[in-house]
């Protein structure tokens, strides 16, 4: 664990009775949206390519509200297709969306990079949350209130890019772009789209990546964050919710950096 501990803020009930849609919660940011939508009243709609780990996160939550799980692929517009027609066949509606999924940042650099993975890495990160966009829009578009809200799972390295990823950094920033046509587009509709731009955040892939690049926490985070400590998952989950509420009501088409000072460093 991260040696530095934040606790949780606590959730109120912001989205009680709306529908929710999350990609890529099996775990990490996105499990921690679902905990937070839960405990904010929404009926919750979770997916990701990993299937029983999906499960278990859905029987974990249900415990909170009323959660499940639908295996998709956001690259396959067939599987975006059906998640959405799965969320309104349970709920009858679709509210709040977090596009969240997304493949593992590639390692090498430009001049030499992997172009199968950047093929694959392209067409989740960005196509796939594309696709995301414009099923959940039309289905938003299709409601008696024509509202809804969508976040798009962004990335500090859209804003600061670091060596060695350059297809996800790549991605990372052209979703700024779809988020900011998607706002265009969805805002005479009530519908508003907006992204997140998580920094360093801990997990236990990125300890693991620190004991291999022979560095430790306090000297990564000194160059990484000005609060000179990684962020938790629940900090970004807050930051959903909150773009997802009536408390950001006049809120669209920007990029709220969750980075610690990342983007200043």
């Amino acid at each position: 664990m991260p040696t530095t501990t934040v606790l949780e803020a606590p959730v109120y009930p912001v989205l009680k009775d709306k529908v929710a849609l999350i990609t890529g919660a099996a775990q990490g940011l996105g499990k921690a949206a679902a905990e937070a939508f839960v405990k904010a009243g929404a009926k919750v709609v979770i997916c990701d390519i990993k299937e029983a780990e999906g499960q278990a996160v859905a029987e974990e939550l249900s415990a909170l509200g009323e959660i499940s799980f639908v295996r998709a692929d956001i690259a396959k517009s067939e599987d975006v297709q059906n998640l959405i027609a799965e969320t309104v066949k349970r709920h009858g509606r679709l509210d709040a969306a977090v596009n969240n999924a997304a493949m593992t940042p590639d390692k090498g650099m430009l001049t030499n990079f992997d172009e199968d993975y950047w093929e694959k890495l392209t067409s989740t990160n960005l196509t796939g949350t594309a696709l995301c966009c414009k099923y959940e829009m039309k289905q938003m578009m299709k409601q008696a209130d024509g509202k809804g809200t969508i976040v798009n799972i962004s990335s500090a390295g859209a804003l600061r890019p670091q060596l060695n990823m350059p297809a996800y950094c790549t991605t990372k920033e052209a979703l700024l772009g779809l988020t900011k046509y998607a706002a265009l587009e969805g805002g005479p509709h009530g519908i508003r789209v907006n992204a997140i731009a998580p920094g360093p955040i801990y997990s236990e892939m990125l300890a693991s990546a620190l004991q291999i690049m022979g560095t430790t926490e306090e000297e990564f985070t000194r160059t990484s964050s000005t609060l000179n400590r990684f962020g938790l998952d629940h900090e970004v989950a807050q930051g959903t919710l909150w773009l997802s509420s009536e408390g950001s009501s006049y809120v669209t088409g920007v990029c709220l950096p969750i980075d610690g000072g990342y983007a200043l460093k």
